[in-house]
């Protein structure tokens, strides 16, 4: 529904977007990340059709982002972090404006918006003065607005900035609620809503795509198993560097945590034994897992790497 191909986009002396490639499945929810400056809102901006890219392309429900823009932007529901909202509307009449704007057809669109209003859960408010509503209700006019028209990509901006942590969960549940119903690619700050949402995760950084797999899969790519032993520290710790499936060793005040590429139950044994030959006398052995948060951090952390020719 959703492929990108080698996108690149270039301000002057800046690469935004350096030959970013991904595909997005029918109904499929996908989580859009990366630390502020990685190209999110530049890729974003490029499938919505407010922005040219420099090279590359995409193609949204079988449609050229360049040859065929107004064919792209008719299926596509796009709800930008600052939603652009009509503050002396009613909530209604804001949705209807949209729906013009749209080309919703006449006969159909009070239908129409009725299961839209319904949809993003505004019925107690749909005759309320879109500025008198709370930061929740109004996320929720914004993400109102990208479904008029039901269009089958959503493409979310932030949806849950600046929410509590109840409307967090309401608005996280409206999404959910798209599955294998709509393609939703969904940008956010909030990793552990991503986890919660998202069936796959795509982390850009310094405008490259540097990881793209589901949640947990990529929390397993790196997982942590903490070691305490008596005894001949220098000598263990030298042991545990060499145990094939370790990525890192970092010595803790009491032990070492160690980070293991793989199945920890089946590197666990090994770190044991590794102790215990060199001399050390195992306290104890524990898994201690790893966080979306902690893999995009060290996916994140790096300098900007060299451009490629």
């Amino acid at each position: 529904m959703i492929e990108v191909d080698r996108l690149t986009r270039r301000y002057t002396s800046t690469l935004a977007l350096d030959r970013v490639s991904f595909q997005v499945s029918a109904g499929e929810i996908v989580g859009f990340l990366g630390p502020n400056g990685a190209g999110k809102s530049t890729a974003m901006k490029i499938l919505t059709g407010s922005l040219a890219p420099t090279a590359g392309t995409a193609r949204l429900a079988g449609y050229d982002i360049q040859d065929e823009s107004e064919a792209v932007r008719r299926r596509v529901g796009f709800m930008p972090e600052q939603v652009p909202l009509y503050g002396d509307d009613t909530v209604y009449d804001f949705l209807r404006f949209v729906a013009d704007l749209k080309g919703v057809p006449g006969p159909d669109r009070g239908r129409h918006l009725d299961e839209v209003i319904e949809r993003a859960g505004l019925d107690e408010v749909r005759g309320r003065m879109v500025g008198h509503l709370s930061k929740g209700f109004r996320q929720r006019v914004g993400l109102a607005q990208a479904l008029v028209g039901d269009p089958p990509i959503l493409i979310l901006d932030e949806p849950s900035s600046g929410l509590d942590p109840q409307q967090i969960v309401e608005i996280r549940e409206l999404i959910r609620g798209f599955r294998g119903d709509k393609t939703v690619l969904l940008s956010s700050h909030i990793l552990g809503e991503v986890d919660r949402i998202c069936e796959r995760v795509l982390i850009l950084d310094h405008g490259r795509l540097v990881a793209e797999q589901r949640p947990d899969e990529l929390a397993a790519r790196q997982q942590r198993v903490g070691l305490v032993w008596d005894g001949a520290r220098e000598a263990v710790l030298a042991s545990l560097v060499r145990v094939i499936g370790v990525a890192d060793v970092t010595e803790t005040v009491d032990g070492a945590e160690v980070a293991v590429a793989g199945d920890p139950t089946q590197i666990r044994p090994l770190l044991v034994e590794a102790v215990l030959e060199a001399g050390g006398r195992l306290q104890r052995c524990e898994n201690r897992g790893s966080s979306l948060e902690d893999l995009f951090l060290r996916l994140t952390s790096g300098e900007r790497p060299q451009e490629r020719p």
